[in-house]
């Protein structure tokens, strides 16, 4: 389990058999879908990617997710979201 802290912010991952995924420290979603979650954490932008993924408890308040599925990677993107989203956006429209 990894454990960091950001001002008073705790920014939490554990893993449970590759099949429960528990993040703490989340700010905003930024798209999910059944293969990849895109969360904008303390600690910057978490790609998950996997089969089958979907919210099992979400509370942006308390910034806690529970993704349920096979997760396959964790990725900490150098992006943010809206470059992220520009980026998504701008292949879309060439």
């Amino acid at each position: 389990m990894e454990e960091r802290r950001v001002g008073s912010e705790l920014h939490q991952l554990a893993l449970m058999g590759r099949e429960k995924l528990q993040v703490d420290g989340v700010r905003n979603v930024g798209s999910f879908d059944r293969d990849e979650v895109v969360l904008e954490t303390e600690m910057g932008v978490l790609i998950i990617k996997g089969e089958n993924l979907h919210m099992q408890h979400l509370n942006l308040d308390q910034g806690k997710v529970v993704i349920q599925g096979k997760v396959q990677s964790l990725v900490y993107a150098e992006e943010d979201l809206a470059q992220r989203s520009k980026g998504f956006f701008g292949k879309l429209l060439k």
